[in-house]
Formats: C-alpha cells, structure tokens, sequence
C-alpha cells in the first residue's frame, strides 16, 4: 500500500519530464521558423493573426505565406492521434523518430536550398505530430507548443488554490493546485528556453540549427521504455 503513491509520483515526474523537454523543443523550432520563415511552425494563432492582417490590407500573397502552416499543423495533429490511437504503447517512441527525421529534412532543405513553403510545411507537420505525444501529465491536460492554454490553466489553478477549490482527478496526496500550476509554468518556462537557445544557435550556425532537437529527439525515443504510453 505504502508504494502506491511513491508509484504514482515517480509515473508523473517521468511523464512532466517528457513533457518539458518536448516543450524545450518545440519553443526552439518555433523561434527557428520565424527566424528562417517568417511564420510559426506551432503558434497557429499568431500565424492566425499575421494572416488576417495582410488580408486586411490586400496583401493576399503575404496572407497565404502567413496562412501555409496552419493546414500542415492540422495534418501533423491527425497523423499523431492516428499513431496513437492505433499504438498508445510505441506511439511516443514512434512520433519522436518521426519528427526527428522531418527535422533532419528541414536541415537538408536549408543546405541544399529547397523552396521555402516546403520548409514550413515540413516544420508545421513536425510541431502538429510534436503536440499529440505528450497531451497530459497525471490529471492535467498540457500543451507543448502552445502556451497560451497553459498559462490559461495555470491562472486557473491558483484561482482555486486561493478559493481551495478541489483538484479535479487528483492523483494523490501530492496533486495540488500549486504542483499543477508549478508544471503548467514550468512548460511556459522550457518553451521560452527553447526559443532563446533556438535564436541562439540560429545566429551562429544557421542551416544546421535543427540538428540539435532532432538528435536530442532520437536520444528521447531510444531511452523512452517500449512498453511506456504516449501521454
């Protein structure tokens, strides 16, 4: 009985590692396609927004380049939810090699000079696919590549650890209104890491920046055990 929750504490700090070193990721490719792009690969809302803008202002073609990530996103979110729906024990494993190979692509698009709409929309599938392999940690749904649903729920559980409202699923003792804000502002925190160390390396080494999250995904999917799920 006594190792029940020590279990379950060990089975959330594995999932909310998976899920910040993913955020890392995704903030470093994001910052990496604005830079090279000049659109998001994950921020559909800003994308949203640029688009709407340049419409606004007769610029259809700068519209369309604002708008191009947003169809290609959607494929990678279906694919993903394919994978894991068909194989939720490999289905982590699976989509991080995927989307360590399309980062490799992107690499050799930049070397070899490729169109830049293939670009994005190889970097836009690989952050949809990014954004299905790790959607909750315990009883908390969290976002990768997106934070403002996560600064939206870490806002809300400190309203209800004020209010000390209860914790909806709770897993254990442990699970509390301040740990789930604690991993919701982490992931806003690794994100924001991501894209700093993203630009960073960008300025310095230019067409190989993307090597970096591909082979930190490959080590992910070679330590991650087969038989663990994709949440």
């Amino acid at each position: 009985m006594s190792d029940a929750p020590i279990s379950t504490f060990s089975l959330l700090s594995s999932q909310a590692s998976r899920a910040l070193a993913r955020a890392l990721i995704s903030g470093y490719v994001d910052a990496y396609a604005l830079l090279s792009f000049g659109v998001y690969a994950s921020f559909m809302t800003g994308n949203t927004t640029s688009g709407g803008v340049h419409a606004g202002q007769g610029d259809l073609p700068a519209a369309a380049h604002s708008l191009l990530p947003v169809p290609f996103f959607l494929v990678g979110i279906v694919a993903g939810t394919l994978l894991v729906h068909a194989s939720p024990f490999r289905a982590l494993r699976r989509i991080s090699l995927l989307v360590a190979g399309m980062l490799a692509a992107a690499v050799a698009g930049a070397w070899f000079a490729w169109p830049l709409w293939l670009g994005i929309m190889l970097l836009s599938s690989a952050m949809g696919l990014l954004n299905t392999s790790v959607t909750q940690v315990g009883g908390q749904r969290v976002s990768l590549g997106f934070m403002t649903g996560d600064l939206n729920y870490l806002a809300q559980h400190i309203a209800h650890a004020i209010l000390r409202a209860p914790v909806l699923q709770v897993q254990g003792e442990r699970d509390t209104h301040w740990r789930r804000a604690a991993l919701l502002g982490s992931l806003w925190t690794f994100f924001l890491a991501g894209a700093v160390l993203g630009a960073a390396v960008a300025f310095r080494v230019a067409v190989w920046t993307l090597l970096l999250p591909a082979l930190l995904l490959l080590v992910l999917a070679l330590l991650e055990p087969p038989a663990n799920s994709a949440d």
